[in-house]
């Protein structure tokens, strides 16, 4: 019998104070368990994505102290960050590995969602394949208002939260927990300080404007640089390539008199999403992916 093996992906409203961050991702570190992959800090999102792998029971446990910490240590009502956020820890995704189904992460979320609101008083949304409504599945939808709007929109008919009451912590806000398959960050930098051609650049990439399946995007303006960002999700990288997205991208940018100047990969990803890449832009004739070294050590 294989080993249950699940990935946690949470997402918290810190990404500048360095001794917060440390604080908060010491709670991974120290739990039996479960193994410490990745984080990722952005300065400009202000917010940090963290990475670990374990078993079920401690990938919950690990989920709930970073919570937990997130929750004393970071004020919502101070935050300020490009990225849409709506609390201390925004999002937190079960991804199943190996040895364990989806509807067993599935479970780890609603097991994690009521211990949040009830010994913690933070409300919780189940999403992606959690979701008990299918308008609850799109973070994005969950999300809008962000935190600031959050404060009206929890006591609107339909949106109170599935767990805990409808009102949001005074400092923590509200998190989002599901279960999802493999995502992949990826972000795309422009040689242009506006925005808003990062935005419309977005629009068009992105399924919902009538774009690339399984994509989400957004522009946002990286400070620190002075240059804007295509900032993207792809949810299924096995049906929309990153190639296909960066692509798209360049394609738009050029309506614009806008190029690219580089792209980055936020925390981690699967080999094969790579190899995708590498097959593309070499045009490879007959590659296996045995070809690689690292897969016959």
């Amino acid at each position: 019998m294989s080993i249950k093996l699940v990935e946690c992906v949470p997402n918290f409203s810190e990404g500048r104070r360095d001794e917060v961050i440390e604080a908060i991702v010491d709670q991974v570190r120290e739990t039996e368990g479960v193994t410490l992959l990745d984080y990722a800090p952005d300065a400009d999102h202000n917010r940090t994505v963290v990475t670990f792998v374990g078993n079920p029971k401690a990938s919950v446990e690990a989920a709930y102290k970073l919570a937990k910490k997130a929750s004393e240590l970071i004020n919502m009502e101070e935050h300020k960050g490009e990225h849409p956020r709506m609390g201390a820890t925004d999002v937190i995704p079960f991804i199943p590995v190996s040895g364990i189904t989806m509807d067993e992460c599935v479970e780890l979320a609603e097991q994690l969602g009521e211990r949040l609101a009830e010994e913690l008083q933070i409300p919780v949304y189940l999403y992606e394949r959690a979701a008990r409504e299918a308008k609850r599945r799109n973070l994005a939808t969950v999300r809008r208002g962000e935190y600031e709007g959050f404060k009206e929109k929890i006591k609107k008919d339909g949106w109170a939260p599935d767990y805990g009451k409808a009102e949001l912590h005074p400092t923590a806000g509200a998190t989002v927990v599901g279960a999802r398959p493999f995502l992949v960050a990826y972000n795309v930098n422009l040689d242009t300080s506006d925005v808003k051609i990062a935005n419309r650049i977005a629009k068009k990439v992105r399924a919902s404007g009538g774009g690339l399946q399984n994509v989400k995007g957004m522009g946002v303006m990286l400070e620190d640089r002075n240059i804007a960002q295509v900032s993207m999700n792809l949810t299924d990288y096995k049906k929309t390539a990153i190639y296909r997205a960066f692509e798209m991208v360049k394609m738009e940018a050029k309506r614009y008199g806008v190029n690219v100047i580089g792209s980055e990969i936020i925390g981690l990803l699967p080999m094969d999403a790579l190899i995708d890449c590498a097959g593309y832009y070499l045009q490879l004739e007959g590659f296996k992916k045995d070809q690689i070294l690292e897969k016959r050590i």
